[in-house]
């Protein structure tokens, strides 16, 4: 299932740079007081209520604009909407209904999708009185927000989240299972995804021209290697903000996220020619943000002498610090120098990411762990663990209940990652542990 997409519309300077970053609870969209400030689209992953989604921050729309940046922003706008599975029509609750909303009111009307008017800005105003005049927009009744402080998101993100049908079952999950091992490729540009695809098969099933921005949608491929079926899924080259002015190129960037999330297994590609950019570390933050196993694969390695891979593996280190987890692999898809290691650690990727964990070795690994290294004090009280158990896999989620658990710190977390992930062997898979804290029935009550 592809998480369902939002997008946030409206015209120039009605806040919706702001209710972008409430609702991925990052702050990657610029946000000012200066209408038309967002010229470009910017793409986040939300959570409401434990379910994710994924959330696109559209530039001011003027669709009576005839040229200029105004222009391309509209364009870039359609192109959003066209792809979303709800609307967020954010309007300016101080300003009151405008010639324009009414013009981007009549265009949403037309759309056979969920839409909702997020009357913004009504912080210390009468929401009843403010909202009203937004009926006239004949799209339902409208939701007064404060997208700065957070007054009335709840109930316009539950309302939105639930006109969205849920189309996975877990029948349709197994049926997809059968299909094999889905591997997505992502990277910037031009780093070979096609050409590895292409060495893979044997055959030239996807265009790998050497120019940046060939592939433009995400290609789902059948495939068998070793007797194991898989589909490998060739995404679009996620560039640098700023950099792609294409509105179909634009378009593709919800498909490559969208290829990351309902992927088994994620090969992060790298250029050994280029130097490791931002933008790099941004999918890879977005890999790991999804929980998706991953590996990954530092192409063009063939040709370099030894003083440039020693300066490359170094980079990657430093840059990809927080990828410990994962295997990383130099290799040549062009010469197929280094597929077979690469594809030995995309299945224990797999294998590490659905891993059963027995409850009584996660028990003794704690108990252990604990004795080698107690977790610090807090007060003149320490945090006490009495046991663990599996929450969930894809990827693998640890439980650990106990006392006073809200003061562990992050440093004994990662502590206690690390020897989990050690003693499992759970290799290229984020993992995530979760404290709960038992209530106390003799702690005083407040009064």
């Amino acid at each position: 299932m592809s998480l369902p997409t939002i997008a946030l519309v409206g015209r120039p300077n009605v806040g919706k740079s702001t209710l972008f970053n409430r609702l991925t609870r990052r702050r990657d969209a610029l946000v000012a007081n200066v209408a038309g400030l967002t010229r470009d689209r910017h793409y986040g992953r939300g959570r409401f209520d434990e379910r994710p989604f994924l959330v696109v921050d559209t530039g001011g729309f003027e669709p009576l604009v005839k040229d200029g940046i105004l222009k391309e922003m509209a364009r870039q706008t359609e192109q959003a909407i066209a792809e979303a599975d709800a609307i967020l029509f954010v309007v300016d609750g101080r300003d009151g209904l405008m010639p324009q909303d009414k013009e981007i009111a009549a265009r949403l009307r037309r759309l056979e999708r969920p839409v909702r008017v997020a009357v913004n800005k009504t912080e210390g105003m009468e929401c009843g009185m403010v909202a009203a005049e937004f009926h006239e927009l004949g799209l339902g009744a409208p939701f007064a927000i404060s997208a700065a402080h957070g007054d009335g998101v709840h109930s316009l993100m539950e309302s939105t989240l639930s006109a969205l049908v849920a189309e996975e079952t877990e029948t349709a999950a197994a049926e997809e299972e059968k299909q094999g091992l889905k591997v997505a490729l992502a990277g910037r540009p031009n780093v070979g995804k096609s050409t590895l695809i292409n060495a893979l098969l044997g055959e030239e099933r996807v265009i790998a021209f050497d120019r940046p921005g060939t592939t433009r949608d995400a290609i789902d491929i059948p495939f068998t290697r070793g007797g194991r079926d898989y589909r490998l899924v060739d995404t679009a080259g996620l560039r640098k903000k700023g950099k792609v002015f294409e509105a179909i190129e634009k378009f593709s960037v919800i498909k490559t996220l969208q290829a990351i999330e309902n992927a088994h297994v994620v090969i992060l590609m790298l250029d050994a020619r280029q130097d490791i950019a931002d933008q790099d570390a941004h999918i890879a933050d977005f890999v790991l943000q999804s929980g998706r196993a991953l590996v990954v694969a530092v192409n063009k390695w063939d040709g370099l002498d030894s003083y440039a891979k020693a300066q490359i593996r170094a980079t990657v280190e430093r840059k990809l610090k927080f990828l410990e987890f994962a295997r990383v692999h130099f290799i040549s898809a062009r010469e197929n120098i280094g597929l077979d290691a690469l594809f030995k650690s995309v299945e224990s990727a797999y294998a590490a990411a659905t891993a059963k964990l027995p409850t009584p070795k996660l028990t003794r690994v704690l108990a252990d762990a604990v004795a080698r290294q107690a977790p610090p004090r807090h007060g003149v009280s320490r945090p006490k663990m009495r046991y663990a158990h599996q929450g969930g896999s894809n990827p693998p989620i640890i439980v650990i209940h106990g006392n006073a658990l809200e003061h562990i710190p992050d440093s004994y977390r990662r502590y206690l990652e690390n020897t989990f992930r050690e003693t499992f062997r759970l290799t290229g898979t984020p993992l995530r542990i979760q404290f709960n804290t038992s209530h106390n029935p003799y702690a005083r009550e407040e009064r």
